[in-house]
């Protein structure tokens, strides 16, 4: 099986963390250095490395700090990345390495043995999203799903299907003009980009007949909070029929979408690109990173069942 370098974009050699900058996809593919967890943590504010990446993170971090020999500092590890990104539910994460210190295992055993899990559940995760798929299907996404798009259009090659993608822009990020296009082009597969405004003109000139979105939280009434856009994307999909599917994280202990603390970010984020300001320097801007998309709009919850 061939992966894109997203799907699983950290590593850990030595006492030094690897993380893939997502930052400058797709012209550099270059690996940041991380030496501590001020540093990791840094990255994750910066969205150096972003959807399953940051997972993946949290638990290297705590692989580092037992190579270091620093385990005394795992609680105040853990409230460190709990604080960097309040949409993304990081403390099931931290709850479940903290309650494993606490028994008689190898911390490192489990947390090796969570990350092992985690790639086979992402595996069977891409399959069963492609058995959803017919051949000739045209697929709309949203965003960056790490890996699983590729992953998605392999699974479908073996069983026999085509299939193609069209990947909106994502802004201001461009996640999907960045990331998402050039991970599903390197797979041999067709890619179409079209702008975040595209969208409700492509579905009503019947181009794309599904559409699959991540999500970076998933609450235990089903409904899920994903890069913004996408509340708009399955408003207008559940308008003209189309089947909208969520690959989902494991659920977060919040009852539903509204509980869900949304991230404000810099607003200089849209009104700049690469140094260069994009609109006068008297206009405002307003960047919440995600939306919340009620599960009423959800046809199909693709879910990653991770052993904690």
């Amino acid at each position: 099986m061939k992966f894109s370098p997203l799907f699983w974009p950290i590593q850990l050699k030595g006492n030094i963390i690897y993380i893939l900058d997502e930052t400058l996809l797709p012209h550099k593919l270059s690996y940041i250095k991380v030496r501590n967890y001020k540093e990791a943590c840094r990255a994750i504010k910066e969205m150096k490395t972003r959807a399953v990446g940051q997972v993946l993170l949290v638990m290297y971090i705590f692989l580092q700090l037992i190579k270091q020999n620093k385990q005394r500092d795992l609680l105040k590890v853990a409230r460190a990345i709990n604080s960097t990104r309040p949409t993304l539910s990081f403390k099931y994460l931290t709850d479940m390495v903290i309650g494993w210190s606490k028994g008689k295992a190898s911390l490192e055993k489990c947390i090796l043995g969570f990350l092992e899990g985690l790639k086979y559940s992402r595996m069977k995760q891409a399959e069963e999203a492609s058995k959803l798929l017919k051949d000739g299907d045209a697929i709309l996404t949203h965003c960056n799903v790490s890996g699983l798009m590729p992953l998605i259009g392999e699974f479908a090659k073996k069983q026999g299907k085509r299939i193609s993608f069209f990947a909106t822009e994502t802004r201001p990020y461009l996640q999907g003009s960045r990331l998402t296009a050039w991970e599903l082009q390197r797979a041999g597969l067709g890619v179409t980009i079209i702008t975040d405004g595209m969208v409700a003109a492509v579905m009503s000139q019947h181009k794309v007949n599904k559409v699959i979105v991540g999500a970076d939280h998933l609450t235990l009434n089903g409904d899920i909070a994903n890069k913004i856009g996408t509340y708009q994307i399955a408003i207008t999909a559940k308008y003209f029929k189309i089947p909208f599917y969520v690959l989902c994280p494991p659920a977060s202990g919040l009852k539903r979408g509204r509980d869900i603390k949304i991230e404000i970010r810099p607003d200089k984020e849209m009104l700049e690109y690469q140094g260069l300001r994009l609109a006068p320097k008297v206009a405002k801007g307003y960047y919440p990173a995600f939306d919340v998309t009620p599960a009423k709009l959800i046809t199909k919850h693709i879910h990653l069942e991770i052993k904690r």
